[in-house]
């Protein structure tokens, strides 16, 4: 996949099981509003119990031939309710053999967005819906990576989106995302500063809020003078960040946050509040990495 950064595809993963697809009809829906072109991605790798049935025979060339089978079934599928649901998006498809998480990661080099699906708890047959994906893809994409609930709502008829906000550069690029979400919903943007004294380092309460006001005001001045379109509302928690976004992210259309952070996200790296909210949140999450050209590791 090539071309300029305004025609790139989103990419989402297609489960096995035909009948989730929250994460298709999200990915879709933002490919229709960018319009942008979609890639339907599904990786054949090592069999899952959602494919054992007896017609998958003992014989390796049999059973990767079904499989193989399977899977474009799959795809056509797939292809088909998408077009069905935006018949103005140029959907496309492809089955890749091999890992998921280096399937995702090579379609992301050059991708707009990637879009994989969740479900707590994840199942052994979750390809693109467990955390063995979603965690390793989130962390070292450098584009942004939504992760959307597997339910029968994805928050589409909420008013707003949230957004991390901690004053670093991480989170400057979240915002930006978030602005740019927000305007093309239709919706207003509710950013979230959350500090604690354990992250922080600091006992004085007032010290502290006034300190977190004025890195908000800051992070949100910019972006917010671009967008005037967008409905902003700020807001200072006192509390840990993984618990506050996710309150925040149980009536809104989606949460942003950056790959890590400084201040109130001190050690904002996969594993800790980043993965904290993908695991916890209520609403689809969009993980933004900041492009400085060097790697997130």
């Amino acid at each position: 996949m090539t071309g300029s950064p305004g025609h790139r595809p989103i990419v989402v993963g297609v489960a096995p099981e035909p009948a989730r697809r929250s994460a298709l009809t999200w990915a879709v829906d933002e490919a229709a509003r960018r319009r942008l072109p979609l890639l339907l991605l599904h990786a054949q790798g090592v069999p899952t119990g959602g494919y054992r049935t007896d017609e998958v025979l003992p014989s390796w060339e049999q059973w990767n031939e079904a499989l193989h089978t399977a899977g474009e079934q799959l795809l056509a599928e797939a292809v088909a309710f998408a077009e069905s649901r935006q018949p103005d998006v140029k959907v496309s498809a492809l089955l890749a053999e091999g890992d998921p998480v280096w399937v995702v990661r090579e379609q992301a080099q050059d991708a707009a967005l990637v879009v994989l699906g969740s479900r707590h708890p994840a199942t052994a047959q979750d390809l693109f819906h467990s955390a063995s994906v979603t965690l390793p893809v989130v962390a070292q994409a450098r584009c942004p990576v939504a992760v959307v609930p597997e339910s029968e709502a994805t928050g589409q008829a909420q008013t707003h989106w949230v957004v991390g906000v901690d004053g670093s550069a991480h989170s400057a690029a979240a915002v930006d995302f978030a602005f740019d979400e927000a305007s093309l919903h239709g919706v207003g943007l509710h950013a979230v500063y959350a500090w604690h004294p354990a992250l922080l380092g600091s006992l004085n309460r007032a010290a502290a809020e006034e300190e977190a006001r004025q890195a908000l005001a800051q992070a949100v001045t910019e972006p917010a003078a671009g967008h005037p379109d967008v409905d902003l509302r700020q807001e200072v928690v006192r509390g840990h960040p993984v618990q506050a976004l996710t309150d925040a992210s149980a009536h809104c259309r989606g949460l942003v946050v950056g790959t890590r952070g400084l201040g109130g996200f001190t050690g904002m790296l996969m594993g800790s509040v980043s993965q904290g909210v993908l695991h916890h949140a209520r609403s689809p999450v969009v993980v933004v990495p900041h492009t400085d050209g060097k790697s997130s590791d």
